[in-house]
């Protein structure tokens, strides 16, 4: 499988009152095209800062990301951030919202290209409503066709369904899960959640508290439907945690 993003050597710091606060250190990784992702590490470690440069909307101070063998020097059609806060307009209908993004494209071709993507994610009935009437879980469907439907390449996402209760956010894994499976994509996912990163990626990455570096790297050979109950998972889970820092008597074992 060939080579979608390669960060090579990454760097960055922020003003503070106190002088130069470093938050990104040294960070190198390599993601194969098709490839999910997830990054996992302390509160405030630098994950974001991470992904956002990735992404093309912060600038490093040192280093470079290198898509496709081009290097990435702002942001583009070629990748979609999707992140905790949301980005569905509340004053748009669920087509008109899809339809946003849609340049170059016939009205009527808008719309069916926009209807699609609905049925894709469940919203099949829910074309004409308003955010307002709209489940919060159905906010997540919307804002994930939205970024569908352009067609990325590449999903950035950050913590995209940490706002939502435990069942509700298990619906949107699977979701994203069965859309994968139907359209590919090369996935990169921030989450808090251990469990979450290894019912979805193919490689758990590691970050150390700030400024962050990768610690540790987590293949997860679990075939699709991973069952998170199982002794692999809960193995996987724990191995995670205590690189995390939990230690065994925390999680009981």
């Amino acid at each position: 499988m060939r080579t979608k993003i390669e960060v090579r050597a990454l760097k960055k710091s922020f003003e503070s009152d106190k002088g130069p606060l470093p938050v990104v250190e040294d960070v190198s990784l390599t993601v194969r095209d098709g490839e999910f992702i997830a990054l996992v590490g302390p509160s405030g470690c630098g994950k974001s800062t991470l992904m956002n440069m990735m992404a093309g909307f912060i600038q490093p101070d040192a280093g470079s990301i290198i898509i496709d063998g081009m290097l990435r020097t702002r942001p583009d059609s070629r990748g979609i951030l999707i992140s905790q806060q949301g980005s569905v307009f509340p004053w748009l209908t669920v087509r008109e919202n899809l339809m946003f993004g849609l340049n170059g494209h016939a009205l009527p071709d808008k719309r069916a290209i926009a209807d699609h993507y609905a049925d894709i994610v469940g919203l099949k009935g829910f074309e004409d409503s308003y955010a307002h009437e709209l489940s919060g879980g159905m906010l997540k469907r919307t804002e994930l066709a939205r970024a569908l439907v352009v067609k990325p390449e590449i999903l950035f996402m950050d913590e995209p369904f940490s706002a939502l209760d435990a069942l509700m956010s298990l619906r949107m894994r699977n979701e994203l899960l069965r859309i994968l499976a139907k359209e590919r994509h090369t996935t990169l996912l921030i989450t808090h959640d251990v469990e979450e990163a290894i019912h979805l990626a193919d490689r758990v990455v590691v970050l150390s508290p700030r400024p962050t570096r990768i610690q540790a790297v987590f293949d997860v050979p679990i075939q699709h439907p991973r069952r998170l109950s199982s002794r692999e998972a809960q193995e996987l889970r724990v191995t995670i945690l205590s690189e995390l820092g939990v230690a065994r008597e925390e999680l009981g074992s």
